[in-house]
């Protein structure tokens, strides 16, 4: 696309130069003024088939003629290259959604996320930057092109209460879905048709109205974040601890390794079955420490679990961990 924009550009400025050519031809070999001069070149080269605006003589006719092939074979590459424009810039957007629906369509164990607003860009920002695989389903092309300034991303653009995108979006594949539509109804009715297409996915919708938290729940939502209350909380702990504010902010803007507190839910066939905290040397042998975790038991979280606490199938171990460290505390879970 570079290149055929640098060639139009040449055809402009060589169409420029033949009728600056032209024009001063015709004020040398005929001693007419600027503008008759410019207008004979113009008709000639657009081969209208007007008069001559004065006799020519002999000189001006040879030039005339040279005039006509130039400007023709201008006009001829001119209208080629604006025709390999459109038509390669035509194909290249049709290869460009046909590479993105053949990756979409390969998705699994992916994230769907509803809306591409203020809400729904920092969720992008997330989901790129801990390398989590997702799709975007946006009403909005004009959105979507500015988000796609934050790197390559999956889209489709639809409407996610239409079952059918959810569909093709693979939402029986999908982990998970975030619906960030600033409509309390849309939203209600994008979890009711999430919940139908895929009863055990994981669903988080955003809420704008308090009292219709109990609406989203019975229709499906497994989490519902209200940005009022969320906005609250974050106030408060500004000006109670900045400190700790602070730390998970950088937290999160870390441009290099991409930390992030994380979770590792120990499954049934898991060497760490049995064991204690201190004999799954996770500590010593990835660095990591946890400070969280859930007994599946009990459901209750322990907050800086004792060394000495057995491990059971299903509890989940919570510590801050990089994209390497979560790989190797995977591997290390399922016995890898």
């Amino acid at each position: 696309m570079g290149a055929l924009k640098r060639r139009i550009w040449g055809v402009l400025l060589a169409l420029g130069g033949v009728v600056a050519a032209g024009t001063l031809g015709y004020m040398i070999l005929e001693g007419w003024p600027v503008l008759d001069s410019m207008y004979m070149t113009v008709i000639t080269i657009g081969s209208v088939g007007y008069a001559e605006v004065h006799a020519l003589s002999a000189n001006g006719r040879i030039f005339t003629m040279g005039l006509i092939v130039a400007g023709l074979g201008i006009m001829g590459y001119g209208l080629s290259t604006v025709t390999a424009f459109l038509v390669e810039g035509e194909l290249t957007d049709a290869l460009r959604k046909r590479r993105m629906e053949r990756k979409i369509a390969g998705l699994k164990d992916h994230v769907i996320l509803v809306g591409g607003g203020e809400t729904g860009k920092h969720i992008v920002e997330e989901l790129s930057k801990t390398a989590t695989p997702f799709v975007l389903i946006e009403r909005d092309a004009a959105r979507v092109a500015s988000l796609e300034r934050l790197g390559s991303i999956l889209y489709m653009l639809g409407d996610a209460t239409d079952s059918a995108v959810l569909e093709q979006a693979r939402i029986g594949e999908a982990r998970g879905l975030i619906t960030t539509i600033p409509s309390d109804k849309d939203n209600l009715f994008v979890i009711l048709c999430a919940r139908e297409l895929n009863p055990t996915l994981r669903i988080i919708s955003r809420l704008t109205d308090e009292q219709s938290r109990s609406k989203f729940i019975r229709a499906g939502a497994d989490v519902v974040v209200s940005e009022n209350l969320i906005g609250g909380l974050r106030m408060a702990s500004e000006m109670l601890r900045p400190h700790v504010v602070s730390f998970l902010d950088a937290m999160l803007r870390e441009t290099g390794s991409v930390v992030r507190v994380e979770e590792i839910q120990i499954p049934a066939e898991s060497p760490w079955v049995g064991q204690t905290l201190a004999e799954t040397q996770i500590r010593e042998r990835v660095g990591v420490i946890i400070f969280g975790l859930r007994e599946a038991a009990s459901g209750r979280y322990l907050f800086n679990p004792n060394p000495d606490a057995r491990l059971s199938a299903g509890d989940v171990l919570i510590g801050c961990a990089d994209r390497n460290q979560l790989g190797t505390l995977r591997r290390m879970s399922s016995g890898g």
